[in-house]
């Protein structure tokens, strides 16, 4: 434990205005399960998705999947009908008497306006401390755009890769067709820069495909990255560490040839996480030494997942993303790869909560 031991106020941030909303709920539930209640008190609060912030007294306990009942009448949304005498268990809090009454944050907050450095220069600003990623690496993590911008600097793998914005697209969309398929033929996935989740993401061939794609991201976000397809396995790595980072098991992610969307991960259950993944022990070391550069490369702090892809044919190893705070459910994939290195769930909760204690300490 660090010096902050003892019955630590913590609270517990989810929700959100993006569209991984339900998401972090889930993520957050999961969190408050295994959180050892008896170093530490859990104070819930969550962001609806117009933005308001509410004290949560319901019960969350063993909520992990979306179609729970709970999931309608747990956070208010006037714009979806549900108010607060609908939620009996929400109580309208303001950020300054959250952030005052608890004495560490743990941001369960997924995408835009929680993953990208808003809530991180909130409790900068307040000398909160808080779990995981600074604002500057949350930030540019999250814009894939600059991320890899960044990391093809670094010297890291990425793929080939070109983006366009909404206002270049509308003035010249049959040019900047030509100009990615160019670049990047015509096997490529869209994705709007600034989300996870794979919301908003398409797999796209002809002119047509990328046409609507394009389209489709551009309704989540200005700027839309274009990159080209891999034909290579989907790895994962998790991260521990401030400056002297940790790298857990790799594991991997297998679809059975389908495309690894929002529904997949969430609804279907269409895939399968494989830990360890069975990779050679150069591919491993590889991989670790690149997950290391770019968690320094974007300097990280307590805690991430990197993404990769790994194309066996000509031994290839890409760095796809950084997610900064990964999906955090029991069966979700950091977890589970913390376990797989020996890292127990609570354990690994205790582990975060001290690095972000650390980090504040030293700043």
């Amino acid at each position: 434990m660090s010096e902050f031991q003892g019955k630590d106020r913590i609270g517990v941030l989810f929700g959100g205005k993006s569209q991984e909303h339900e998401i972090s709920v889930l993520s957050a539930a999961s969190l408050m399960d295994a959180i050892d209640r008896d170093l530490h008190e859990v104070v819930p609060v969550a962001i609806a998705k117009d933005g308001e912030w509410y004290a949560i007294d319901s019960d969350m306990g063993g909520l992990c999947a979306l179609d729970d009942p709970r999931m309608g009448r747990l956070i208010p949304h006037v714009a979806e009908g549900v108010s607060v005498a609908d939620c009996p268990g929400a109580r309208p809090v303001d950020v300054a008497s959250f952030t005052s009454s608890v004495d560490f944050v743990f941001p369960m907050l997924h995408g835009p306006n929680g993953e990208d450095g808003s809530v991180q220069g909130l409790f900068e600003t307040l000398g909160v401390p808080y779990a995981g990623c600074g604002i500057s690496s949350s930030a540019v993590a999250m814009d894939k755009i600059m991320a890899k911008g960044l990391l093809a600097q670094a010297g890291v793998p990425v793929l080939d890769y070109v983006y366009t914005t909404l206002a270049d697209y509308r003035a010249d969309m049959s040019g900047e067709l030509s100009r990615i398929e160019e670049a990047l033929g015509h096997s490529v996935y869209v994705k709007p820069a600034n989300l996870g989740s794979s919301v908003g993401v398409s797999r796209a061939g002809r002119r047509a495909e990328i046409a609507n794609a394009i389209a489709k991201a551009l309704s989540y976000d200005h700027r839309v990255i274009i990159e080209k397809e891999s034909l290579g396995r989907e790895l994962e790595v998790a991260v521990l560490g401030n400056e002297k980072p940790e790298v857990g098991a790799v594991g991997e992610v297998v679809t059975g040839g389908g495309f690894y969307d929002y529904d997949t991960k969430y609804k279907n259950n269409a895939f399968e996480l494989i830990v360890p993944a069975d990779i050679s022990a150069d591919v491993e070391e590889r991989i670790r030494d690149l997950t290391i550069l770019t968690y320094k490369t974007f300097d990280c702090a307590g805690f991430a997942r990197l993404d990769f892809f790994y194309n066996e044919e000509d031994d290839e190893i890409y760095v796809n993303e950084m997610n900064t705070i990964p999906g955090f459910t029991q069966y979700s994939m950091f977890p589970r790869l913390w376990a797989e290195a020996g890292l127990a769930y609570p354990d690994l909760i205790e582990r975060i909560i001290e690095l972000g204690y650390e980090r504040y300490s030293v700043e």
